[in-house]
């Protein structure tokens, strides 16, 4: 029985183009993803009926359906079919096509999509000034920050130096071949182990940023988020980064900017009022790298502590 049906399988197919809806259907099918409720709007049919010649569709195999939350989503399989049956459908589009109910159909699934359109445009028109709390509410507060990271080149080594909880390294992880992170804190590592503990590609080091526990050449990307202001000599540290990079290896120090606030020293053991770009462009030529950048960061309005920069500089 099955050596026979898979010798007629262009009776099947002609079965299920035997109805002039069928095939309305697979016209407006075949150009548009569309559902149930839109079909509907577009051939002017009944729910029931739709819904019925959709599944002798899919039953063999001329349409798929896509979930879309509680909607679903129909279109025409058409990469999926076989050669004969490919042949098949043109032979009866072309004959289809030239049908006043065809011509129409389309026209009304122009307006369907409009319709789309129009509703995502009015949530745009009404909702424009609450859009990035939206955003925040549905997404989180670094969304777009944690996406960009996607361009990073994914077979890299990065070194997370001066990690503290493992906050920055957990972000990076998903996204670059491996993550060495590197903290001289008890604490700290005590914490970026707990939290890092369960990424097979993050290694955390416990060692000084004037020693670093990492070979020569070993990384593509170094990052001081924050860490510089708490060294004694960042000269010497970024002698260091520059050893552990590999040649064109790229560097990248965030922190703040020049300052006057003297209750950093005391209140949380800050050895350095901030930086500026001279500092930093004369320590990274001494360390033997090459200062490239150095911009001021978009200001939190929430955020009460100084500006901060990004800096780069490369082996």
């Amino acid at each position: 029985m099955d050596t026979v049906r898979d010798t007629l399988p262009i009776f099947d197919r002609l079965s299920a183009l035997a109805d002039t809806t069928r095939c309305r259907l697979l016209l407006v099918l075949e150009r548009h993803e569309l559902t149930v409720s839109e079909l509907c709007a577009a051939l002017q049919l009944p729910q029931s009926t739709v819904s019925r010649h959709l599944k002798v569709l899919a039953d063999e195999g001329w349409v798929t359906a896509r979930p879309d939350g509680t909607s679903r989503f129909y279109r025409m399989a058409a990469d999926a079919l076989d050669s004969s049956a490919q042949r098949l459908w043109r032979l009866v589009r072309e004959q289809v096509a030239g049908l006043a109910a065809a011509e129409q159909d389309a026209q009304r699934v122009e307006g369907v999509l409009r319709e789309r359109r129009t509703r995502s445009q009015e949530f745009f028109s009404t909702s424009a000034g609450e859009w990035d709390r939206l955003r925040v509410e549905l997404f989180g507060a670094r969304w777009d920050l944690l996406g960009l990271l996607a361009l990073l080149d994914p077979g890299w080594t990065v070194g997370d130096l001066g990690c503290g909880t493992g906050q920055l390294a957990a972000s990076l992880a998903p996204f670059v071949g491996r993550v060495i992170a590197v903290d001289d804190s008890p604490a700290m590592i005590a914490a970026a182990q707990r939290r890092l503990g369960g990424l097979s590609n993050v290694e955390v080091r416990s060692g000084r940023l004037e020693a670093l526990p990492i070979d020569d050449g070993r990384l593509d990307a170094a990052l001081l988020f924050l860490v510089l202001h708490h060294v004694v000599e960042p000269v010497e540290v970024l002698k260091e980064v520059a050893r552990v990079l590999r040649p064109g290896g790229r560097l990248l120090i965030v922190d703040m900017m020049p300052h006057d606030r003297e209750e950093y020293r005391r209140e949380m053991g800050h050895v350095w009022l901030g930086f500026s770009v001279d500092q930093l462009r004369g320590w990274a030529k001494a360390a033997g790298l090459t200062a490239q950048d150095y911009r001021l960061l978009p200001a939190d309005p929430a955020a009460r502590g100084p500006t901060l920069f990004a800096a780069t500089a490369r082996r």
